[in-house]
């Protein structure tokens, strides 16, 4: 028979004895209230939920647990944890992308445009956007020589001017030698009027427009060239081109002086052949202006050039001499 079957006072063999259960006290009869011992039995045992300090020689908290991991370092603004940090390129992006104006930077930013603007058209206009700019040295070198031949006629014409003022003022007969440049002025000016004709060396222009593109206007750009190289009597097909001959007319239909005038037009031009041929020809000049516009120019020089065409002499209706 085992230990466990051993009967227990009552006789009944087998069955565990139930522990005991302690025995309620009693309630004081006096001193105080009857929530006053318990209350100073919680106070004698240590709360659950404050920590108790270990004991000395006790394993803290830090020995007896794993280890903490140390903060690592606080990731840049703006980035969200878990992802890469932020470059410098694209933290400079985020800072000025999108723009935070003030109403002072919009107005500087204003100003600051419109000077720009106006610099710029500034340049634009001083800026050389002729035809010069690509033109070659020989043509650079002849256009330059063009300009010394104008400025020694204009050297010349003085010089003749003082000439006669000097005749006049040294000579003995002073009325004689006035009649006598008064008619070489008046055969002058009889061929820039031109009420007389004239010869002398010069060029052959002749312009031939097969297609009818070439304006008046290209043709007065024409005469305007050839003045200005030294022409002193030009004629237009049968048409004489003085200081008040205008042009008119389309494209095909040009009119000098109210005449229609056919193509091809054949200019005889009286002056100086060194500077008139090269006057043309200069780089975004008269013959390359025509050219473009389909017409075939040639250009002749000529030791004899005849200009016969006649203009009617007009007296003035109201203009009188001053010296009378």
């Amino acid at each position: 028979m085992s230990a466990d079957d051993t009967p227990d006072k009552s006789g009944q063999p087998g069955r565990p004895e139930e522990p005991e259960k302690p025995e309620r006290s009693e309630e004081p009869e006096h001193g105080g209230s009857s929530g006053e011992p318990e209350k100073e039995q919680a106070e004698k045992e240590p709360r659950e939920s404050e920590p108790q300090e270990p004991e000395a020689g006790a394993p803290g908290p830090a020995e007896s647990g794993p280890e903490r991991p140390e903060p690592g370092p606080v990731p840049p603004k703006g980035a969200a944890s878990g992802t890469t940090p932020l470059t410098g390129r694209q933290r400079l992006m985020s800072g000025l992308w999108p723009p935070r104006l003030t109403r002072a930077q919009l107005t500087v930013a204003v100003l600051l445009c419109v000077l720009g603007l106006g610099l710029a058209i500034q340049v634009r206009s001083t800026s050389d956007n002729t035809a010069l700019r690509g033109a070659r040295q020989e043509d650079l070198v002849r256009i330059l020589d063009e300009l010394d031949n104008r400025t020694k006629r204009l050297e010349d014409e003085k010089r003749r001017l003082e000439s006669q003022r000097s005749e006049l003022e040294s000579s003995s007969n002073q009325a004689a030698e006035a009649r006598k440049q008064t008619a070489q002025k008046e055969e002058q000016l009889g061929v820039l009027a031109g009420t007389v004709a004239a010869e002398g060396p010069g060029i052959e222009l002749t312009v031939s427009d097969s297609k009818g593109a070439v304006e008046a206007d290209k043709l007065l750009d024409t005469i305007q060239e050839l003045r200005a190289a030294g022409a002193e009597a030009i004629q237009i097909n049968d048409v004489r081109v003085v200081a008040g001959t205008y042009f008119s007319g389309s494209a095909g239909k040009v009119e000098i002086d109210g005449k229609k005038v056919s193509q091809p037009y054949k200019f005889k031009v009286i002056g100086k052949p060194q500077d008139l041929e090269p006057a043309l020809n200069i780089p975004g000049g008269v013959v390359q202006t025509l050219e473009k516009e389909q017409a075939s120019v040639s250009v002749s020089r000529s030791e004899k050039i005849i200009v016969d065409a006649l203009r009617p002499a007009k007296r003035p209706d109201y203009a009188r001499s001053s010296s009378q």
